[in-house]
């Protein structure tokens, strides 16, 4: 069996990285771009750390999207591209501007796609999508360097997992001074967002061991600098630790898949409006107790990386220490740890679990498991 993995052309790392990006876009010979960036990151400077970086380079902004994304913001988006005269897009944001982005950049150059739904799964576009050059502002979706994009179809209430090589940035600048201004609850969310995917990339079923490397060093990254990040956004170090962290992570997940923390994430969104990261960090501990029996050695190592002493313990033991672990920095970090505390109706509970069993991320679930299970999980965490 061949194991193929799939990464972006070129990255770059560090604070203050954003200034490659003008000799990068002169060295590429576009000619004007299209900047996909959320409205607050407009109103609080940081698009204006980009465009300061390029000089008068030619540019046009584009913000009429949600955190959740929705086939209508693509639409729109598309659009504003064609009318723009812009021959690639710079994506200035967490997941939502990227997955935007992405989605944007595919229908462009593969037009037979432009209902947006036809991109859900593993859609069959011929062409590589329009040039993305990805500035992340969040440390958690490694969305920059992902094959992966999620856009929400309003009609039907649900989150669509789309995947496709050809959606992959050809640049991203990982800065952490575009992340300094997050807040402490976004800061927490996002880093757990990343923890999760680090926790399911390396627990999945197609986990093998390059994607294995690659993981368990994301979440030692990640469980050491996270509650710095958050209480102490100053420190530049922790910053850059976890823009690192979040960054190899995703070159995992991306090419091994996910697992039923996400899927029954995915519905939280597409219906409530849920934050990404706070759906994860939230059902986090539980499904891995769930999953618990498919990786019980796996579990001894992420306690491990963790920095839990796992010394004298059985292996049962040390893999509920990673359960545990994880659970305690959810705490330590004030993520909400019931559905009631964000709000959700718990006659919503049955329409969620259909929801999370369809998911494309259920299938690499280590576990087996059904929608009945998935309903018990839910209710579990009510």
């Amino acid at each position: 069996m061949a194991n193929r993995f799939i990464l972006n052309e070129t990255s770059y790392f560090g604070a203050g990285a954003r200034a490659e990006l003008g000799t990068e876009i002169a060295k590429r010979g576009y000619q004007k771009a299209f900047i996909v960036a959320d409205k607050d990151l407009i109103g609080f400077g940081i698009v204006k750390l980009v465009t300061d970086s390029i000089g008068d380079f030619p540019y046009e902004i584009f913000s009429g999207f949600k955190a959740n994304p929705t086939v209508a913001n693509v639409k729109c988006g598309v659009e504003a591209y064609k009318a723009s005269g812009a021959d690639f897009i710079i994506a200035v944001g967490g997941g939502s501007a990227i997955d935007t982005s992405k989605a944007i950049a595919i229908i462009i150059n593969n037009p037979e796609f432009d209902d947006v739904i036809s991109l859900e799964g593993v859609a069959d576009t011929k062409k590589k999508c329009v040039d993305i050059i990805a500035l992340p502002t969040t440390a958690g979706t490694a969305a920059e360097v992902t094959i992966n994009y999620v856009i929400t179809d309003e009609d039907s209430g649900r989150k669509m997992v789309c995947v496709d090589p050809n959606d992959i940035p050809v640049l991203s600048i990982v800065d952490a001074e575009l992340m300094a201004s997050m807040p402490k609850g976004l800061t927490a969310a996002t880093g757990m967002d990343a923890l999760t995917h680090a926790i399911e990339g390396y627990i999945t079923k197609g986990a093998w061991h390059l994607s294995n490397i690659l993981e368990i060093n994301a979440i030692k990254i990640i469980s050491d600098n996270l509650r710095e990040a958050t209480f102490n956004g100053s420190n530049m170090k922790a910053r850059e630790q976890m823009a690192l962290g979040q960054y190899v992570a995703g070159m995992a997940f991306s090419n091994v898949g996910l697992g039923c923390v996400h899927s029954m994430a995915h519905p939280l969104g597409a219906r409530f409006d849920i934050p990404h990261g706070v759906a994860n960090a939230l059902l986090l501990p539980t499904v891995m107790e769930f999953n618990m029996p498919s990786s019980i050695i796996k579990y001894g190592r992420i306690a491990r990386a963790m920095g839990v002493d796992t010394e004298g313990m059985t292996d049962e033991e040390s893999a509920m220490a990673a359960v545990n672990a994880v659970k305690q920095l959810s705490l330590d970090l004030g993520i909400p740890q019931t559905l009631r505390e964000i709000g959700i109706p718990e006659e919503a509970l049955e329409q969620l679990a259909k929801d999370a069993f369809g998911d494309v991320c259920t299938g690499g679930n280590p576990q087996p498991i059904t929608e009945e299970d998935i309903l018990a999980l839910y209710k579990k965490v009510y």
